[in-house]
C-alpha cells in the first residue's frame, strides 16, 4: 500500500512545481521531499515528475495522478479536520498569502487577538505583493482587494472598509521644487518610486470627477522597501506615493506634506478570500469567525 504521507508530497512538489518551494512551505528539507517522491515513483514503477535544474514538471502520468489526488487529499484533510469541531479550540495550521501594506497595517492587532483567543492555532503569514494561486501557494487563504479576487472564491471583509493613497513630499523638497497643482505636473518632478516583487513598477494614477490620469514619473530611487522610500521623501529627494497608513506618523508630524489630495479619492478595503468547499480547516473556520465578530 502506497504511503499517504509520500503522495501527499507528490501534491505539493508538482503544485509548487518545485522541491525547494515545497520544503519551504512545509518546513522541511528538499533532500527528504526528493527521497519521498523517489519511493513514490519506485513503488509505482512510473515516472511522475520530470526534473532539470530549472523546474519540476509532472509527466503525462504525474498530471493524471495529480489531477484526481488531489481532490481526493483535500477531502481527507478536510475529514480529519472536522475532529477540531469536538475540541474546545481548533488545533492546526493557518496559511495566509496577504500584501505588505496588510501584513503591516492591517493583522497585527486582529492576529493578536485571534491568537489570544485560540492557543491551538499557529498562523503562517506570507507577505508579498504580487497576486498569486493560494491554493499552489499551500495557503488556506489570501487577503487582497476586491479588483485582484477571482470571481469563484468566497469573499469576507477584513479590516478598514475605505483606504486611500496620499502623494507627499518634505517641506524642503516642496520649498525648492514647489508644489505640483496637477497630475502632469508630476513629470516635472523627482519621484521615489515602488517596485514589485514581479519587477514591475506602475504608474501613479489620480482620479477627480470621473477623470483618470495616470503617469510614468522619473526619479532618483526605485524600492521595493517602504522604509527606504520613506527615509528617502523624508530628506527631501523627492516625491511618494503609497498607502496613507504607511505615512501617518510624518504626515502627522509635519515632515511629510500631502500634494494632490482632491485627485486621490478613497478606495475600498482588503477582504479575506477562500475557496468554496466543503469541509472548511477548523483554524480557518475560527479565523472568518473571529474577523465577522470583530
Amino acid at each position: 500500500m502506497t504511503d499517504l504521507a509520500d503522495l501527499d508530497t507528490f501534491v505539493a512538489v508538482a503544485q509548487a512545481r518545485s522541491f525547494r518551494g515545497a520544503a519551504a512551505r512545509r518546513g522541511v528539507s528538499a533532500s527528504s521531499l526528493s527521497e519521498a517522491l523517489r519511493r513514490l515513483e519506485a513503488r509505482l514503477g512510473v515516472r511522475l515528475l520530470n526534473r532539470t535544474t530549472r523546474s519540476v514538471t509532472p509527466t503525462e502520468a504525474g498530471q493524471r495522478l495529480l489531477e484526481r489526488l488531489a481532490p481526493a487529499l483535500g477531502e481527507v484533510a478536510g475529514a480529519l479536520d472536522a475532529v477540531n469541531g469536538f475540541r474546545d479550540s481548533p488545533h492546526g495550521t493557518l496559511r495566509l498569502n496577504v500584501p505588505v501594506i496588510v501584513a503591516r497595517e492591517i493583522l497585527p492587532p486582529i492576529v493578536a487577538g485571534f491568537l489570544s483567543a485560540h492557543p491551538g492555532v499557529t498562523l503562517e503569514v506570507t507577505a508579498e505583493d504580487s497576486f498569486v494561486d493560494v491554493l499552489a501557494a499551500g495557503c488556506d487563504a489570501g487577503i487582497r482587494y476586491d479588483e485582484r479576487i477571482e470571481r469563484d472564491m468566497i469573499a469576507v471583509p477584513i479590516g478598514p472598509r475605505r483606504q486611500r493613497f496620499v502623494c507627499a513630499a518634505s517641506p524642503a523638497y516642496l520649498a525648492r521644487a514647489g508644489t505640483p497643482r496637477h497630475p502632469r505636473d508630476i513629470l516635472q518632478h523627482a519621484c521615489i518610486r515602488h517596485r514589485f516583487s514581479s519587477g514591475n513598477t506602475p504608474p501613479w494614477e489620480f482620479e477627480r470627477d470621473g477623470e483618470i490620469v495616470r503617469v510614468t514619473p522619473d526619479g532618483p530611487l526605485i524600492s521595493s522597501g517602504i522604509e527606504m522610500s520613506r527615509a528617502a521623501a523624508v530628506a527631501g529627494l523627492g516625491l511618494i506615493s503609497t498607502f496613507e497608513e504607511f505615512l501617518r506618523h510624518e504626515l502627522a508630524s509635519g515632515a511629510l506634506i500631502p500634494v494632490l489630495q482632491d485627485w486621490l479619492p478613497d478606495f475600498s478595503g482588503p477582504f479575506l478570500y477562500y475557496p468554496s468547499r466543503t469541509h472548511m480547516p477548523g483554524p480557518l473556520r475560527a479565523f472568518i469567525d473571529f474577523i465577522k465578530a470583530g
